[in-house]
């Protein structure tokens, strides 16, 4: 019996997986295509297969398990085109089937309810069982809540912790980028198959994610990012994470899924506070009235989860990192004048009292320093 084929690369970080043969493998990428397929049914196959993975797919086995009728169709008759193409993408991207039987499946998301029975994996498959931590949020955030996040999950980066997100616009994008900033390993996990990278201008960003930490999905190959698949990429999100961390979402947002699983879950659920004139801020604020944690700094969340601080929080609060460079009083003025709520160019004249050539210069000055960003309806708001 031959070996997958697997590029080079990848053999050293997933071992395991190289020593299955075709028949093994076969048979995974089968089960992994199976729809509703759940971590408990492939107990069940296995456990009427006597433990043999091949025969979990053959008609006597099938007889004896209750599955999804969609399930048990696909499992009866797979479609030999759609299983070639399959075994084809996973020989050229280097990707992996990890299925819930598998030893480094990871352990928090086998107990959550209807775990997938399979995932998946382009990366580290081992950074699926590292401690993590899941960070979402808008989609269209703040320049502020987009910086936040960034710094968050660097710190949570230093500190030991995997940063789990979505991959989504925003947020989510600004969480992976802080982790990669803080050295440290980041999952995304998508709702689309992992072929089908969404959105498409983060395909560079996934890239820097596999190598740094792993891509997952349940979606098999080809499945496009259709909009019942988010709920159920939150609910995956939720399992893999001791705890869940909302930067700024709307009242409504899909970040409240993810909230709300994480603590169906018993996970523990974060949220930062914000302008109780942000509608991004809404969303938040209903969670810490429901219970969440209020979080103010990364330190919050790193004692909640008794993770101790990085060496980089103790130098800090030494005096060692170096201090933000002094402004004039004019530029403190203006920054006092700005507070931390979004204003326009003539709301902060009347409030300063200069001269409106020289607020739009000091602005400038301000953002080309990263304090201030422009946002949109001529507004200007702070920069953490």
């Amino acid at each position: 019996m031959g070996t997958t084929c697997v590029p080079f690369a990848n053999r050293g970080r997933n071992r395991f997986l190289y020593a299955h043969g075709m028949e093994a493998l076969t048979a995974r990428a089968v089960l992994a295509r199976a729809p509703g397929l759940t971590a408990e049914h492939l107990q069940a196959l296995l456990r009427a297969a006597d433990g043999e993975l091949e025969r979990t797919t053959t008609h006597a086995t099938l007889a004896r398990v209750e599955l999804p009728a969609a399930a048990r169709d696909l499992l009866r008759a797979p479609d030999a085109q759609v299983l070639a193409a399959d075994l084809a993408w996973l020989g050229s991207s280097g990707a992996q089937i990890l299925l819930s039987t598998d030893a480094p499946y990871p352990a928090l998301l086998a107990q959550t309810a209807g775990a997938p029975a399979a995932l998946y994996v382009q990366g580290s498959v081992a950074a699926l069982s590292s401690p993590q931590l899941a960070m979402v949020g808008s989609r269209s955030p703040t320049p502020a809540g987009r910086a936040t996040a960034r710094e968050f999950a660097a710190w949570f980066a230093r500190a030991g912790l995997t940063v789990t997100s979505g991959l989504a616009l925003g947020i989510d994008a600004a969480s992976h980028e802080g982790a990669l900033l803080g050295g440290g390993l980041t999952v995304a996990v998508l709702g689309s198959g992992l072929d089908r990278i969404y959105p498409p201008e983060n395909s560079a960003l996934a890239l820097r994610v596999s190598e740094h930490g792993a891509l997952i999905s349940e979606f098999a190959p080809g499945t496009a990012p259709l909009k019942h698949n988010f709920p159920r990429r939150n609910r995956l999100i939720a399992g893999l994470s001791l705890g869940a961390l909302i930067v700024e979402a709307a009242r409504h947002s899909g970040s409240l899924i993810t909230a709300r699983l994480a603590g169906e879950s018993g996970r523990e659920v974060f949220a930062i506070p914000g302008s109780i004139h942000s509608p991004l801020s809404r969303g938040c604020h209903q969670l810490i009235k429901q219970g969440a944690r209020l979080v103010e700094e990364a330190a919050d969340v790193l004692s909640e989860l008794r993770i101790p601080l990085p060496q980089q929080a103790v130098t800090r609060a030494l005096g060692a990192s170096p201090a933000a460079p002094v402004l004039d009083k004019e530029y403190e003025m203006l920054l006092d004048a700005l507070g931390f709520e979004p204003a326009t160019m003539d709301t902060l004249v009347a409030r300063t009292e200069l001269p409106s050539g020289s607020v739009a210069s000091m602005l400038l000055i301000l953002e080309l320093q990263g304090r201030v960003a422009t946002l949109p309806g001529g507004r200007f708001g702070r920069v953490p």
